[in-house]
């Protein structure tokens, strides 16, 4: 299971950083409802999860809806079908839930990203912060890959023009600083768990790497 591999503590959980974030944050409440209640939010914009009943009021309807449910999607509807923070805070829904899943970050559907100053949105009580880093990213431009593609060559040392390799993205991950565990998704070939385990070699953190889409993950550090 990639939610007791990464060790996710009941509480509050973030995702932030590249592409996969989405798909981590369903995985990981699939697994964690057989260990009790969740919550599935953002701190920023999401698309409103399909699958999952929503509630959008206030403590008491998210009680009875995790009561009925047990996993329960809430947000404040948007324009464009997304949902932004939840009307009551992320202590509150600490309360009510087992686990909280909050998407903090949006990359564009991109495999990599550095941050503006205002980003990632971190819950002030996250236990966990979840950095995810797309292995499809390696061996291409910086320009292609990267969102907010400059600040990221910014903090790698290297131009848009040049390639993504795993040491200039541990420099923009050391550099920012953000999560205390790393999971490198679309670890598809050899070639791309050389790159996640050459990433994790610099790293002092907890490294995962694997495939959501296959359901195959390993342990790096």
């Amino acid at each position: 299971m990639i939610a007791s591999m990464l060790n996710v503590e009941r509480g509050v959980t973030a995702l932030i950083g590249g592409g996969g974030k989405t798909t981590l944050l369903y995985t990981l409440a699939q697994e964690l409802r057989n260990d009790g209640s969740v919550v599935l939010c953002t701190s920023t914009h999401i698309r409103i999860p399909e699958g999952y009943p929503l509630a959008t009021g206030g403590t008491e309807d998210l009680r009875a809806a995790l009561k009925a449910y047990g996993v329960i999607c809430t947000g404040t509807p948007a324009d464009g079908g997304k949902l932004t923070a939840p009307a009551i805070s992320f202590e509150e829904l600490a309360a009510l839930a087992d686990y909280v899943l909050v998407e903090a970050d949006g990359s564009r559907g991109l495999p990599l990203k550095a941050h503006s100053p205002h980003e990632p949105v971190i819950p002030p009580n996250a236990r966990n912060v979840i950095l995810v880093v797309g292995a499809d990213g390696f061996g291409r431009p910086v320009s292609e890959v990267c969102h907010r593609r400059e600040r990221w060559a910014e903090l790698a040392g290297i131009e848009i023009d040049e390639i993504v390799t795993p040491v200039a993205a541990a420099r923009v991950i050391l550099a920012e600083g953000l999560g205390d565990r790393v999971y490198v998704n679309k670890v598809e070939s050899s070639a791309d768990i050389l790159a996640a385990k050459e990433l994790a070699s610099h790293l002092p953190c907890h490294v995962m790497a694997g495939s959501l889409h296959k359901g195959v993950f390993t342990c790096l550090r």
